[in-house]
């Protein structure tokens, strides 16, 4: 039985492209595209767990990976 609030309970579709293994393909894919490097970060966020930034992580993130 899901104990989770309804308003956390992701659909399975979400929950795979907020997954770490689709924040790498794009990743990979901004880099190919921009030439600039691009950074896999962790934000904390249960509706947004990892994002991809050509930034680097502040303070309150962290970095699971570089794609360089």
């Amino acid at each position: 039985m899901d104990t989770a609030p309804e308003s956390m309970r992701f659909s399975a579709r979400r929950a795979e492209l907020a997954s770490f293994e689709h924040a790498y393909a794009v990743a990979v894919q901004l880099r190919r595209a921009t030439g600039r490097l691009q950074f896999v970060i962790g934000t904390g966020d249960p509706q947004q767990p990892f994002r991809t930034t050509s930034r680097p992580p502040n303070g309150n993130e962290r970095m699971f990976a570089l794609v360089a």
